[in-house]
């Protein structure tokens, strides 16, 4: 599949990078700097779709994937795994967390720990990181996440069984689709 680099007009000393490739879950893109994982966007129809929501992030589509560090190669190759439908687990893959909080980092950690086919409502996700009473507050870490599947936001649900919300393009079509593949609705 084609893929290209994209490098970011941020100032030293953080380099931004990104790769975009096409997979069975639309156009994605992998931004890292420092290496650690940075964001990743998925779930564009387009290439322009997606080239259009790097702008935001001052990432531009440049080189190709197999310019990337390794470990870069290995998480796209494991993203399109599990866009086919692969199980992938992603905790070896260091992300940056310095714009979180410290209560932030805990949920994401907590997250990170989700196996394939897992799911678990917010009060439960605000229990293991430790503030049982912050399920809203788990709401908006998983609203904000700028590491959607790495981070598997889509296996946390409302306490009623309802999906909750989702921000990747398709709402909560594409975690539908996230969960029935993996065999958790």
């Amino acid at each position: 599949m084609p893929a290209t680099l994209a490098k970011s007009a941020a100032s030293p000393p953080a380099k931004s990078e990104s790769v975009c490739f096409e997979s069975n879950l639309g156009w994605m893109a992998v931004a890292y700097n420092d290496q650690k994982l940075g964001r990743i966007l998925f779930g564009h129809p387009q290439f322009a779709s997606l080239a259009k929501a790097l702008k935001p992030f001052e990432l531009e589509p440049a080189r190709q994937l197999s310019d990337c560090p390794r470990w870069v190669n290995d998480l796209c190759d494991r993203l399109q795994r599990l866009a086919d439908g692969e199980p992938q687990t992603f905790d070896s893959v260091p992300v940056s967390t310095s714009h979180l909080t410290p209560f932030a980092t805990r949920v994401i950690g907590e997250c990170r720990k989700l196996p394939w086919g897992r799911v678990v409502t917010y009060t439960e996700l605000a229990r293991l990181a430790g503030r049982p009473a912050a399920a809203r507050a788990v709401g908006n870490v998983m609203a904000n996440n700028r590491y959607p599947l790495v981070v598997p936001c889509h296996r946390v649900v409302g306490t009623s069984g309802h999906l909750g919300g989702f921000s990747a393009p398709g709402g909560l079509n594409t975690k539908r689709r996230l969960l029935e593949m993996e065999g958790a609705l």
